[in-house]
């Protein structure tokens, strides 16, 4: 499959949810979706259109906390990642436990660090750091963090 049939397969599924769509680089493609919508296109890019998931990463932006899921097609040399922006007092989004179990602990990580609420996630608690550190609701990658 050539980079512009799998685009076209994305555009043509997802035309009405996706906000934006730019090629950052020859080999990059992000597309930012509304939080609802990402379960649906990871499920299609990652089942239906044999993508790799490769990991997810999450940014506190100051406005909001940016969430994003990398998808690589080998074959091609591409990455696509989908994106989406949630509200940063109360960062929510359906985890994908349920269509890729390799997003687990990453989930659990951003949870972790970010303080974003993976609803239906299987096992939010702590991946990374002690049990009694940081304090309750104060998030280490949050740029208020003191």
């Amino acid at each position: 499959m050539v980079k512009k049939d799998v685009l076209k397969e994305i555009k043509d599924k997802f035309s009405e949810r996706i906000l934006k769509l730019w090629e950052k680089s020859p080999r990059r493609i992000y597309i930012d979706l509304k939080a609802e919508d990402i379960p649906g296109a990871a499920s299609f890019i990652f089942k239906a259109l044999k993508a790799r998931f490769v990991i997810a990463s999450g940014v506190d932006t100051r406005q909001h906390i940016e969430i994003l899921y990398h998808f690589a097609f080998d074959e091609l040399g591409k990455i696509i990642s989908l994106r989406t922006l949630l509200d940063r007092r109360n960062p929510e989004i359906e985890s994908l436990t349920s269509i890729i179990t390799g997003t687990e602990w990453i989930e659990r990580e951003i949870h972790e660090l970010l303080g974003v609420n993976f609803r239906n996630h299987p096992d939010l608690r702590k991946l990374l750091m002690p049990e009694d550190y940081p304090p309750e609701g104060e998030y280490p990658l949050r740029r208020d963090f003191k």
